[in-house]
């Protein structure tokens, strides 16, 4: 069965970093893509990055270029999002995908899914 853990949500003052990491259990994910995604409260998830193990090309929501980085070690079926100069607008529940056959920007398409970790910053 497979399962994604994440964590590394928590409180953070505006401007600070934090870094999420979710680790990939049950299955083999080699030649498939991971990624976040968000959820703001009132709001749609949305997307905001993707690797490929492949290749470990990567893709950012345009906003959030810059400020975000996505890196994974593919041993260990672990990705990771390292969040800098964070925003008040950042607060949501951070959700880790996995299974997708190339990068995708639609939760859906991935084939498996996490609870979310949340992250909240304060300004």
């Amino acid at each position: 069965q497979v399962q994604l853990l994440e964590s590394g949500g928590g409180l953070v003052q505006a401007g600070g970093s934090l870094e999420l990491s979710c680790a990939a259990s049950g299955g083999t994910f080699t030649r498939t893509a991971m990624g976040w995604f968000r959820q703001a409260p009132g709001k749609e998830r949305e997307f905001v990055a993707a690797i490929r193990w492949t290749d470990g090309s990567a893709s950012y929501a345009d906003s959030l270029k810059g400020r975000f980085t996505i890196s994974g070690d593919g041993a260990k079926n672990t990705v990771y999002l390292q969040m800098n100069s964070l925003k008040p607008d950042d607060t949501a529940v951070y959700y880790c995908a996995a299974g997708a056959p190339f990068i995708l920007r639609q939760f859906g398409n991935y084939n498996y899914r996490g609870q979310g970790t949340q992250v909240t910053v304060s300004s």
